[in-house]
């Protein structure tokens, strides 16, 4: 009996065992997979890890208060700007669904603003009195072709008479005299009169004709509509002299892609207000712009598609806070969209060849130190994967006074999968500047974030290997660029893919935000759409998980350039060095504004002296966070100091 028993204990004991490898050989994956992000989540937890590679931790907003962000702008009150406007989402751009939010990384709020118009793929820049300069957004959304339905293109609207300017309202139509076609514009135009021409004795030789430029489209649907050479348009409405000196001379108008068109509205937000202000608009319409400060505090407005969906043709211009108005500069020159436009020490402009991408691939692409003024550009040799400067980001390494700088990734012009592995640095203080090849990242990347970390660090992460992440090649990878040994170290990995519409700002108590991410496909075979990501991404570096940080308060709220001021801290005689660093307005993986300024200093008993230089170029007027590193390289939290 006892031995039926036992017989019958084996038998059951044999079948479990039997049961549980059919089990692990069926869910073995699983199973790996579940213990092996176990064992991963305890690593990345634990303190000795975070000392060493830091931390990541996701923010996720409540539902409502969800958007698609495009940009986003450290604010001096230590709040985030975070602006979506219709965030590439047609349907909010079709029921004028505009979208801001304002975050409080401190407490943990999010507020709704107010958004005037699409400030989808705008630019924006930091003010000397701490407004947030934004200019130019989107007009009307691209059409690919094959969802064009009526043919469509330029229409360049000519005025021969010097006496009045003509004013057309959208709706004038355009009749053909060879191909007897009739086009209607969208918007109203206003084409200035012509010009008179005299030779050097007095003579009138002629006039030449006020231009306008409008965008026409057919009537009615259909490829019987389109065109296929030049030809010029009666303006229907016109009579007399009207009609003589007013008309329309069109190119092919056709039902190919249209590209995004831009908006000439420009604002300022207020931080304190907490609202948008609006100012003067540009004189162009533009979608994809750099605003970049230069030393008198004014703005320069470059590069966009404008109104009719071109790359503006070189024709820049500048704001003038004082008055809020624009003017265009004295020449022309043009660049890709987003170029990456850089102040230097000397008054000119740094274009390192970083850009977004629209604009003709033999145009302006390369890098190289721009006189505004003057509108000589004098081009800069050396650089690497030359044909791979989209997408790819630039940074001022720290400290500024050294003007160097470093190019990371890029990609091929459009939608190539090419991606560039290069970092690229270039010392504009050496006798004859030339790009030099810093250290390679691991894999080609397009879309890199970079922030400048207070200990004169410069982080780098995300990215993808291909256009938009496409086939869910988003690179979960982060580094710490050292400037001193020009080197990377591999840190802790983040945990959400970034690619194409994110960014990364520092925040003032040295951690990095990161927000955005656009990929172009769900899945890795290309076969679902990819959803916009809204979670928001914080890095903890990991000079804030040691014992102790430096103290820092008291002190001025405003330093002159060649002025100083004192603070307070318990550590100052541990202080090494300090750092004046502008908050960052960061967009498309664009961000000229950020910039890490050594300060001299002094330290006595629990006092800090520091000193501003005095070359408006190194330090712009507006508001900056003042960080104190100790004898660790941990940072202070930061005091926001202005400088007027």
């Amino acid at each position: 009996m006892r031995d039926r028993t036992g017989l019958r204990r084996a038998r059951r004991i044999g079948i479990s065992a039997v049961v549980v490898v059919a089990l692990a050989g069926m869910n073995g994956p699983w199973l790996y997979r579940f213990g092996t992000e176990r064992y991963h989540q305890y690593k990345i937890n634990k303190p000795e890890y975070k000392a060493a590679n830091g931390h990541w931790e996701i923010v996720e907003f409540p539902e409502e208060y969800r958007q698609n962000t495009i940009h986003a702008v450290l604010l001096h009150t230590g709040k985030v700007l975070m602006v979506a406007g219709s965030g590439n989402n047609k349907k909010n751009f079709d029921a004028r669904r505009f979208d801001t939010r304002i975050w409080d990384p401190v407490k943990g709020t999010v507020k709704k603003v107010p958004t005037p118009e699409d400030l989808f793929c705008t630019g924006h820049t930091q003010l000397a009195d701490g407004n947030i300069l934004i200019a130019g957004g989107t007009k009307r959304y691209e059409k690919l072709q094959g969802d064009v339905t009526k043919a469509g293109g330029l229409m360049v609207v000519h005025n021969e008479n010097p006496d009045k300017p003509m004013t057309l309202p959208a709706g004038t139509r355009f009749t053909g005299k060879e191909n007897g076609r009739t086009f209607v514009s969208k918007d109203p135009v206003l084409v200035p009169r012509a010009k008179k021409n005299f030779d050097t004795t007095g003579r009138f030789t002629g006039n030449t004709p006020g231009l306008g430029r409008i965008y026409v489209e057919a009537q009615k649907s259909g490829a019987r509509y389109e065109t296929g050479t030049q030809d010029n348009y009666r303006i229907q409405g016109l009579a007399g002299a009207d009609a003589r000196n007013t008309y329309g001379i069109a190119e092919k108008l056709a039902l190919d892609k249209k590209d995004f068109q831009g908006i000439r509205d420009a604002y300022e937000f207020d931080p304190v207000a907490e609202k948008y202000i609006k100012v003067d608009p540009m004189n162009e319409a533009r979608w994809y712009p750099t605003l970049t400060t230069l030393s008198d505090g004014r703005i320069l407005s470059v590069s966009g598609l404008d109104d009719i969906g071109q790359l503006v043709p070189g024709k820049n211009e500048i704001f003038d806070p004082r008055t809020r108005k624009w003017t265009y500069t004295p020449k022309v020159r043009q660049f890709p969209t987003y170029p990456a436009l850089f102040p230097l020490q000397n008054g000119k402009l740094f274009y390192s060849g970083s850009n977004a991408g629209y604009g003709p691939a033999d145009v302006g692409r390369d890098p190289g130190v721009w006189d505004v003024d003057s509108n000589r550009f004098t081009r800069l040799p050396g650089l690497s994967d030359a044909d791979m400067m989209e997408t790819s980001g630039t940074v001022l390494l720290p400290p500024a006074q050294d003007e160097r700088f470093m190019v990371i990734g890029g990609g091929g012009v459009g939608e190539s999968r090419l991606a560039s592995r290069k970092t690229r640095i270039i010392d504009l203080k050496a006798k004859n500047p030339r790009f030099t090849d810093g250290p390679t990242l691991e894999k080609g990347t397009r879309y890199p974030q970079a922030s400048i970390l207070p200990d004169d660090s410069v982080l780098v992460s995300g990215g993808s290997e291909d256009y938009r992440g496409r086939g869910d090649s988003d690179i979960l990878q982060a580094r710490l660029y050292d400037p001193r040994s020009h080197t990377f170290k591999r840190v802790a990995d983040p945990l959400v893919g970034r690619n194409y519409h994110a960014g990364s700002i520092l925040l003032p108590d040295g951690r990095v935000m990161f927000f955005g991410s656009d990929s172009l496909y769900g899945d890795k075979a290309n076969t679902k759409p990819g959803t916009f990501e809204q979670r928001v991404e914080i890095y903890t570096p990991p000079y804030l998980y040691r014992d102790a940080r430096p103290s820092l308060s008291g002190g001025p709220r405003t330093i002159a350039r060649g002025a100083s001021g004192t603070f307070t801290s318990q550590h100052a005689a541990t202080v090494k060095k300090v750092r004046l660093i502008r908050p960052s307005a960061s967009t498309h993986v664009t961000d000229v504004d950020q910039r890490s300024i050594a300060l001299d200093f002094t330290a006595s008993g629990d006092r800090i002296t520091v000193t501003v230089p005095k070359n408006r170029n190194l330090v712009q007027s507006g508001w900056y966070m003042l960080f104190v590193d100790d004898d660790q390289g941990t940072p202070s939290r930061a005091q926001w100091v202005k400088v007027p």
